[in-house]
């Protein structure tokens, strides 16, 4: 048996807390836009742009998670 790398299991963790963290900001985000929508068709457009800059806030903050687990793990695999 042999015993993990200490920055390799840093990594590992620094990838897992990236990918939950990406996780919880996609369901706010579904979450949002399914509020958004929801107030769209009821008739309240002035809560639409609003929505849908937040959401693409959101979007924007998953993808540069995803973007750092990308790089963390072409790191380990050197």
């Amino acid at each position: 048996m042999t015993v993990p790398n200490p920055a390799r299991r840093r990594r590992r963790v620094a990838i897992d807390a990236a990918l939950l963290f990406v996780v919880l900001l996609l369901m706010v985000q579904m979450w949002l836009l399914t509020a958004t929508l929801e107030s769209f068709l009821a008739g309240h457009r002035e809560a639409t742009l609003p929505g849908v800059v937040a959401s693409g806030v959101l979007f924007a903050a998953a993808f540069g998670l995803y973007l750092f687990v990308l790089r963390v793990d072409a790191e380990v695999k050197r």
